[in-house]
């Protein structure tokens, strides 16, 4: 006969990465940092042969940094992506934080200028795409967004009158207003249009709603399916949200893979040798803007950086201005 005090109904004890990832939640994080993190500490634990965290401290986090640094030659910011994620899982989870300072071998810095396409090459490129990512593009370029910042864009944060365009929980989990370009405004009224077929389709069907931050999804429960809060690059499907377990079916944005496939492709059809991304597009926002005599505090403002020394890497890549360089052999 089954104690009182264990009864067999009673839950188990839940796993620790599922632990890990309710604090992650409880802590409104991303769901990309909620991979990220999940990922580092699995590999992490494997490392020491599947060991527990709780068996281990400061001597085994220092050896897998150093195994990072020097086995798997890791970038500084994957190694502290790493080291983030390991002291999360310590203080946050298992209470037990780590408060001596960690000495594994660190990754050497690498200096990397972006690549830089010309205007000329940026406006080959775009002829060579068309539809959804040729607007996206456009929104790269003309407005300095990276990939997911555009993606995720909802209706009410397009301006416009005021012609401008706000940046919702970007990088660091900042906002941030920067310019709407004329040239992409028909194109993207035209994709509201379509937008909202859609999503006036799925509230017909039963349907029509958009994830919230969890906070304004509980303070305001019906927000999700007002137009203003659905994303201007909708799904074409409909999808349950991976972080709750009750969700029910939402409208998310495009897959990021979907625009990189169709600027790679558009690169290679434009007859590009550079290596292009979509990400080169924001660098070429920024450099295009400093050629053009802007100041760099503006571009930094622009771009979301917290850093403008972030921002001025951008200088070294610029091939006229007034500090531009003539070569010798040119004063023949």
């Amino acid at each position: 006969m089954p104690s009182e005090e264990f009864p067999h109904d009673a839950p188990k004890p839940k796993k620790l990465l599922d632990r890990l990832r309710d604090r992650i939640r409880l802590k409104n994080y991303s769901y990309r940092t909620e991979q990220s993190y999940v990922s580092w500490v699995r590999r992490y634990i494997l490392f020491h042969n599947k060991r527990h965290p709780q068996e281990m401290g400061r001597a085994e986090i220092e050896s897998f940094l150093t195994h990072l640094a020097v086995d798997r030659n890791v970038a500084p910011s994957t190694q502290n992506q790493a080291l983030h994620a390991i002291l999360f899982l310590y203080r946050e989870v298992l209470e037990q934080p780590i408060p001596e300072r960690i000495n594994a071998l660190r990754a050497q810095e690498r200096r990397r200028l972006p690549t830089i396409l010309s205007a000329t090459e940026v406006q080959q490129l775009l002829d060579q795409l068309s539809d959804v990512p040729h607007l996206v593009a456009l929104l790269l370029y003309g407005s300095g967004l990276r990939v997911r910042e555009g993606l995720s864009l909802r209706v009410k944060d397009v301006d416009f009158n005021q012609r401008h365009i706000v940046v919702r929980s970007g990088k660091g989990d900042k906002d941030r207003i920067t310019l709407l370009p004329e040239s992409a405004v028909p194109e993207l009224e035209a994709q509201l249009q379509v937008a909202k077929a859609l999503h006036e389709r799925d509230l017909a069907q039963g349907y029509g709603r958009a994830p919230l931050p969890y906070a304004l999804a509980k303070k305001y429960p019906n927000a999700d399916r007002e137009w203003g809060w659905q994303f201007v690059f909708p799904s074409s499907t409909l999808s349950k949200d991976p972080q709750r377990e009750d969700s029910p079916l939402y409208r998310f944005h495009l897959h990021e893979s979907m625009i990189q496939k169709a600027v790679r492709s558009a690169a290679r059809a434009a007859g590009l040798t550079k290596p292009v991304t979509p990400h080169t597009l924001r660098h070429c926002f920024a450099t295009h803007l400093l050629e053009a005599g802007y100041d760099i505090r503006t571009v930094q403002e622009l771009l979301g950086h917290k850093d403008v020394k972030t921002t001025q890497i951008y200088t070294h890549v610029l091939n006229r201005g007034p500090n531009g360089v003539r070569s010798p052999l040119d004063r023949q």
